[in-house]
């Protein structure tokens, strides 16, 4: 058969010049291994799959993979390296920087794809998760700690940046399952309100709130962070993980949203996934696409220079950048590896080709993180009529106090 000929002969140029933890294991029982020890199996189960091994990418591979159509057994951390082993030696090297897409992103559109990605399960979600089901990057003081205490640490991170105390007015923009102002109101006696898209996510918040005691304080609305009503109505608004969403034609709006909605020397947090692009195009194989198809359906990432620039358009003077890259990619992995440890109940919540997607996602962002593909900032920005009546320090000393 040509293309097996094909596959044969690309296979042999291949060893002779990389070593993957990589062996392929054909339909008829033929085995071409890539390293003297491989850790990681694909099996091509017909001779109709092998079309996904020409000219592979990250997208290409991963859409076999979540179809059915390849087959992995070995370390999910190790097939995602031999992943991009294969697209950037037998890839068409054209998936580098992908011009600069611009969506259309209407509420109906932005709810679907959040109901898409959240609205899995609650019970699966919590199988990875920390125990306050905070899905965003955790925040490491050295790197060693497990998920809920680099969660906790997150939280109070955010928490002292924003200068909360008593009385406050907080909003949570994107408040996912409600672990930011659960934690805001229990240790800082603010008044906080969470909106999300998610039905999943504001059942289970609502929960939460109720039974720690906090409803007189402490609340999470299903809503669209447009329709959020008034002027200058809260002390300190946060948005984690959430303008990822947005979409770059909305960058506007949404700082506009941010700028209306927060008293004048009042502070926000901006916390989000950026790109490595200065153009904020997409990198990295072709994982961009597999994201869009399969896990994030309109997601656009801007470069942190675009966000700085939307900030400041909007009337926000950004005062303080961090950068969680490092962050992230230790949050993913350890994601990564609760569920590894956990997929007879995952697959049971989940069910196959949904869990093949996560642990795909999971690894592939870890991976990605890792390698710098992309990026995340925290951004700290202050609105003041009085350029002179800033409300923060003048150091950092406070966030570490």
């Amino acid at each position: 058969m040509l293309l097996e000929s094909r596959i044969r002969k690309i296979l042999g140029e291949l060893s002779g010049k990389v070593k993957l933890p990589l062996a392929l294991e054909l339909w008829n029982g033929e085995r071409y291994e890539l390293s003297p020890s491989p850790t990681v199996t694909l099996r091509v189960p017909s001779a109709g799959a092998l079309r996904y091994l020409i000219k592979p990418d990250l997208a290409k591979l991963g859409e076999a993979y979540v179809e059915g159509h390849l087959e992995i057994r070995g370390p999910i951390a190790d097939a995602l390296r031999a992943a991009e082993g294969l697209s950037r030696n037998l890839g068409d090297g054209k998936r580098g920087r992908l011009p600069l897409l611009r969506r259309r992103h209407s509420k109906r559109r932005d709810a679907e794809a959040i109901a898409y990605h959240y609205d899995v399960s609650n019970d699966f979600y919590a199988l990875w998760l920390d125990r306050n089901m905070v899905y965003s990057c955790a925040y490491f003081k050295t790197g060693d700690e497990d998920i809920d205490t680099a969660q906790e640490q997150k939280l109070e991170h955010i928490c002292r940046k924003l200068r909360l105390g008593p009385g406050d007015k907080l909003l949570d923009i994107g408040c996912g399952w409600g672990g930011l102002v659960r934690w805001a109101a229990k240790h800082y006696g603010v008044d906080a309100t969470g909106i999300t898209l998610s039905r999943n996510q504001h059942a289970l918040a609502s929960e939460r709130i109720k039974a720690e005691g906090l409803s007189d304080r402490c609340r999470v609305l299903l809503q669209d962070y447009r329709d959020v009503p008034g002027t200058a109505v809260y002390d300190k608004i946060s948005s984690v993980g959430m303008f990822e969403h947005v979409g770059l034609k909305n960058l506007p709006l949404y700082f506009g949203v941010v700028k209306r909605l927060l008293k004048d020397g009042g502070i926000a947090l901006n916390h989000g996934i950026t790109s490595v692009d200065p153009d904020s195009r997409t990198v990295g194989l072709g994982g961009d696409d597999f994201i869009e198809r399969y896990v994030f359906p309109h997601g656009e990432l801007p470069h942190a220079s675009l966000a700085l620039r939307e900030m400041a358009a909007a009337g926000l003077e950004v005062m303080d950048i961090e950068t969680l890259r490092l962050h992230y990619a230790r949050t993913l992995w350890l994601w990564s590896e609760r569920l590894e440890a956990n997929l007879d109940a995952a697959l049971a919540f989940a069910g196959a080709k949904r869990l093949r997607i996560w642990r795909a996602y999971l690894a592939g962002c870890a991976y990605g993180f890792e390698q710098r593909w992309v990026s995340i900032h925290q951004m700290l920005a202050v609105k003041t009529g009085d350029a002179t009546l800033n409300p923060l320090p003048w150091s950092r000393d406070w966030i570490y106090r």
